[in-house]
């Protein structure tokens, strides 16, 4: 067998175990979570494209439930850091202690929670900007440095931040230049009725069946070179970029209401990530090409937290989650003239 029957092998294989990793990680969550359907698929799709996720919702609707189920799917080291006030930089990367040893004494760098698989960064907001940008170089770079040394983080690396929208006192928001770094925004509602009945009987009758490991950190990292390799046409490409820059208010913007509610648009990233998502989704749907339809699936999460309204939006009661229905509207009526 040559080098390249071998790799078509593995890659054909690791295609089929994506294609069947939608339902065993749907099956698996489901021991703990009920409904939610859109937010395990974006959380999926993030992990698999091995980006980072802002989950945004109200208190109470299993965020840290949700991370901490996914990471032990893939057997990997979870590490949740409660974001305050008074969190200092080196909470979250770690620092240098005197320590003796053999006699002698020496600077020794001890690991901050940061040095895990999965970090759950509870409540971001809440804690002030300079320690906030301590995970941008991690972010970014999956390293930290501390003294000058820079220590590499293990892989995969994730960061998974929650923000609590209706408590907003005493928060610090992120800057756009943070935000921009996360994949994703996703956001948890609170569930229909039937739903929410369905787990308070869970919840108060038994106890949930352990999450079992249906992957690997490996599985993981192949999954994600996979990702990469799917084609995508170019006129879906051009189709995510247009949205991207659809959203930027400028004298060349004829989009009239890009211009009244808009402050700043998405940036090159958006388009980026709306492309190697949609590669994701395509995969767990089985398929070998992206669509437009992968394109428009994700173009909410990836544009709600890179756009941003002004106070007349706000004031007109106009939603971000309008703004992108209308983006992609009026693009699609612009690709059919």
């Amino acid at each position: 067998m040559t080098l390249a029957t071998k790799t078509y092998e593995f890659e054909r294989q690791a295609v089929e175990q994506i294609r069947d990793a939608r339902k065993r990680i749907c099956a698996e969550l489901s021991k703990v979570i009920v409904g939610q359907e859109d937010v395990i698929e974006h959380l999926i799709i993030a992990v698999l494209s091995g980006g980072h996720c802002l989950i945004t919702g109200a208190p109470g609707l299993a965020k840290t439930l949700l991370v901490k189920s996914l990471t032990e799917l893939f057997n990997l080291k979870f590490q949740r850091i409660q974001f305050t006030p008074d969190l200092m930089p080196a909470d979250i990367t770690g620092t240098e202690i005197l320590q003796q040893t053999d006699g002698e004494r020496k600077m020794v760098f001890v690991k901050g929670p940061i040095f895990a698989n999965m970090i759950l960064a509870d409540e971001i907001n809440r804690t002030p900007p300079k320690t906030q940008a301590a995970l941008l170089e991690a972010m970014q770079e999956h390293h930290v440095t501390a003294v000058g040394v820079c220590h590499a983080l293990s892989e995969p690396f994730f960061v998974f931040a929650t923000q609590n929208p209706i408590e907003m006192e005493g928060t610090y928001p992120l800057p756009e230049a943070q935000l921009d770094r996360f994949m994703f925004n996703v956001l948890i509602d609170y569930l229909p009725e039937d739903d929410e009945v369905k787990v308070v009987c869970q919840i108060t009758a038994t106890e949930p069946e352990p999450i079992k490991h249906v992957f690997t950190g490996e599985d993981l990292l192949r999954f994600r070179g996979v990702v990469r390799k799917v084609p995508v046409a170019e006129d879906v490409v051009r189709y995510a970029v247009r949205i991207a820059a659809a959203s930027r208010p400028g004298p060349d913007n004829s989009l009239n209401f890009v211009n009244e509610w808009i402050t700043w648009g998405a940036g090159l990233r958006a388009s980026q990530y709306m492309v190697l998502g949609a590669k994701a989704r395509a995969l767990l749907y089985g398929r070998s090409h992206v669509s437009f339809e992968d394109i428009r699936a994700l173009a909410h999460p990836v544009l709600r937290h890179r756009v941003l309204i002004n106070y007349r939006a706000e004031a007109e009661g106009v939603a971000i989650e309008n703004i992108v229905d209308r983006l992609l509207k009026s693009v699609e009526e612009r690709n059919t003239k």
